[in-house]
């Protein structure tokens, strides 16, 4: 399996909302490469936020796990950041009832 696209890229959904917001309005790249050219239909329908939706929420969910499990937050930053990791064993954090 090649190593292109192994890290999951996710950021708190209301911060990504609000950038693509303004960038549908501009009707035109703000952030990367392609900054300033504009955008073509299929890359506005992305910024509609379904897709990148889905893996801000699966992002969050496993920097929650990983904080739990007592990991600190740049190990549960990285672990959340990672495709198909197994959780690391419990350093303590939190306590169940």
């Amino acid at each position: 399996m090649a190593n292109y696209n192994t890290e999951r890229r996710w950021t708190t959904p209301s911060k990504r909302a609000a950038s693509y917001v303004e960038e549908r309005r501009a009707k035109v790249h703000q952030h990367g490469q392609k900054e300033g050219q504009p955008l073509s239909d299929y890359e506005a329908g992305l910024r509609s936020g379904y897709l990148q939706c889905q893996s801000d929420h699966a992002g969050l969910f496993r920097y929650k796990q990983a904080m739990d499990a007592g990991l600190s937050k740049s190990e549960a930053k990285k672990y959340s950041r990672e495709k198909g990791t197994k959780l690391p064993a419990k350093k303590g954090g939190k306590k169940s009832a």
